[in-house]
């Protein structure tokens, strides 16, 4: 279920953008990144969606990007060496 979620979050995220979002990105990861980049959409959107997580999670939106640059979303699979 998490994954289609996931997957749900990245589409609205495309969307959005009108096609130019990365097609891997959540809205949460883009709105930490957008912020960082000092855009007026990061710094509406960053403590909007942190404010609705916060029940669940603390500092979600740049956990999201952590785990976008980690690439702890991807099957092991893909985040093995090729060698």
């Amino acid at each position: 279920m998490l994954n289609l979620l996931i997957a749900l979050d990245q589409l609205a995220w495309v969307l959005l953008t009108l096609g130019n979002g990365s097609p891997d990105e959540t809205i949460s990861a883009a709105a930490y990144r957008m912020e960082r980049q000092g855009k007026l959409a990061g710094r509406i959107l960053r403590p909007l969606i942190d404010a609705i997580f916060r029940p669940v999670e603390r500092d979600h939106c740049r956990r999201s990007y952590a785990s976008e640059i980690a690439g702890s979303q991807l099957p092991d699979s893909y985040r093995a060496r090729i060698t």
